[in-house]
């Protein structure tokens, strides 16, 4: 049975800079996919200063990208993201009903599965995860000759939750996921790189995305306003039947309605929030606050 649930989400990212910006062209994919997954609801970016030209389309992937230009001096801009968004998940079937992972991987190469133009773009090399014989050993003890793909998927996404500690101080956004895999440690980014690694290592497909998590503070505690932060998880293609399941290797589960999806693609790079080039503005600080309240 469909769960669905509202969310009003709040994402603000505000640069200061040392000295006056004279010319900024940037890129910003803050607004939800409108899929199976979630549905945005008066969804908007505002921009500040206004900037001179913007526009609105979708990339490759499908992911809603807003693109502006400002063409004017100034010393801060700020990027707000607001609206209602509407998450929607269907409980998946018993682990051990999914079909052998072999069998998937092996419909998706052959192109025996009618959805394997869409699967297979996501079994290769990207710009942040590449196939290495070291993943492929890590991931082989999870799936054994014949196992369920759902059944052997949740058992590497429980040893990634295991195996690596949480450290925001051990990574950067730029960290390689083989340093990554080597410290056995970082944050979401890295965990959802390293099991993609894993999974294209063996032949399957996997990609990377984006979104939001809400946080459930502690009993009697109230929720902190821009608590929330920016999350990453991954997509296993499952077969036909099944199609993409989202699994959260930073939290050790199957991904449910605290998951919102904002944007997929190959890895971090194909999905950044906010990026861009600027002329001037010397060092500068950026400063992100989230906020995802239930509605």
């Amino acid at each position: 049975m469909t769960q669905t649930a509202t969310y009003k989400v709040s994402h603000t990212t505000t640069y200061q800079y040392e000295t006056p910006v004279r010319v900024c062209h940037n890129l910003v994919m803050l607004t939800p996919r409108n899929d199976w997954s979630a549905r945005p609801i008066n969804h908007r970016v505002i921009i500040k200063p206004t900037p001179t030209v913007q526009n609105r389309r979708e990339d490759y992937f499908g992911n809603a990208i807003h693109a502006f230009s400002i063409e004017e001096s100034h010393r801060q801009l700020v990027v707000s993201a607001t609206g209602r968004i509407e998450v929607q998940y269907s409980p998946p079937m018993d682990p051990l009903g999914t079909p052998a992972w072999e069998e998937v991987r092996d419909s998706v190469k052959q192109q025996t599965d009618p959805r394997w133009l869409e699967a297979c773009q996501f079994r290769f090399d990207s710009p942040r995860v590449r196939i290495a014989a070291d993943f492929e050993r890590y991931a082989s003890s999870s799936f054994s000759k014949s196992r369920p793909i759902l059944d052997a998927a949740l058992e590497l996404t429980q040893r990634v939750y295991k195996d690596f500690e949480y450290d925001t101080t051990a990574t950067h956004v730029h960290t390689p996921t083989e340093d990554a895999y080597e410290m056995r440690r970082g944050v979401c980014q890295d965990f959802s790189h390293i099991q993609i690694a894993c999974l294209r290592s063996l032949g399957l497909s996997a990609r990377y995305v984006s979104g939001y998590l809400r946080t459930n503070p502690k009993p009697g505690q109230p929720r902190l306003v821009g608590a929330d932060q920016s999350h990453a998880w991954l997509s296993l293609y499952c077969g036909q039947k099944l199609g993409w399941i989202d699994l959260d290797p930073t939290n050790n589960k199957i991904c449910d309605l605290d998951h919102i999806p904002i944007a997929w693609g190959r890895d971090y790079a194909d999905v950044v929030p906010v990026r861009g080039v600027f002329l001037g503005g010397g060092h500068h600080q950026v400063v992100v606050s989230v906020d995802v309240s239930p509605m």
